[in-house]
């Protein structure tokens, strides 16, 4: 079989450890760069796997999508997790429990009409590497937050009290791995990737519903255990990194494969 990575990073190891394994068993992996020009150039693979969320990188899976290749995960459901609103929009007419989510225009725009009076979570809407993700707990830290950042398109979320820790719940297909990681709101920053000995119950089976409801095959969840310890999605990524997790290059090289055998499977 021919398998095509999307990837402006080959070296991800666990694309590298999944090529790997997939090489091993006789198939053929091949690179695409999604800046190239001649990326989609000659008869398509057999799958490709998305691990590429710029413009180009969605262009050109899109373009696969119609020559009939099956793509993991598919460009529209990339694009779609990464605008927030969309993302909450989805969340809540499917009954998932998502941070409330409200769109307000550049944060400029917003800023010039609010006066704070209890923490609020303000979030880039279009989600993207180095994108606005911030507690501000004040009208002082909104203004000071406005001069950096003024016409940055924004989503704000109530701040829902919590541990301080991201619950980072990754699925591949139906296999799910967990991990903590202390939020990217502490301001300790976020420090090293921590084992998580057991996933609260029905934690795994509401990430695999998250699944469902995106059309997504790799993902991850970001939860957060709130005041009475239930479960509050505050995020959901395409194809993250799932870095560190036994078990996951595995994962993902049996489901390139059963998508070959079966585009519908995951």
């Amino acid at each position: 079989m021919r398998i095509g990575l999307i990837t402006d990073n080959p070296g991800h190891p666990l694309l590298s450890a999944a090529a790997g394994l997939l090489r091993a068993a006789g198939h053929g992996v091949e690179l695409l760069d999604p800046g190239s020009p001649d990326a989609a150039a000659g008869a398509p693979a057999d799958v490709y796997l998305l691990k590429a969320h710029t413009p180009r990188g969605l262009e050109l899976a899109r373009l696969l999508e119609r020559l009939g290749a099956p793509v993991v995960n598919s460009a529209a459901a990339t694009a779609l997790c990464q605008d927030r609103t969309l993302m909450a929009e989805l969340a809540v007419r499917a009954g998932l429990p998502f941070a409330a989510t409200r769109t307000v225009g550049t944060l400029a725009q917003w800023a010039a009409g609010t006066a704070l009076v209890s923490p609020v979570v303000v979030k880039s809407r279009h989600s993207r590497r180095a994108d606005l993700v911030v507690r501000v707990d004040d009208t002082a830290h909104l203004g000071e937050l406005t001069g950096d950042w003024p016409d940055e398109p924004v989503v704000v979320q109530d701040f829902a009290p919590n541990s301080g820790w991201d619950h980072k719940l990754w699925a591949i297909g139906d296999r799910v791995f967990a991990a903590l990681r202390r939020s990217e709101l502490s301001p300790e920053g976020r420090g090293p990737t921590l084992p998580l000995p057991r996933i609260p119950e029905g934690w795994a089976d509401l990430t695999r519903r998250v699944g469902e409801v995106y059309s997504l095959d790799v993902y991850g969840v970001d939860i957060v255990a709130t005041a009475d310890g239930s479960p509050l999605i505050v995020d959901v990524n395409a194809f993250p990194g799932i870095r560190d997790q036994p078990g996951a290059p595995e994962a993902l090289a049996d489901l390139t494969l059963r998508r070959v055998q079966d585009p519908s499977r995951k």
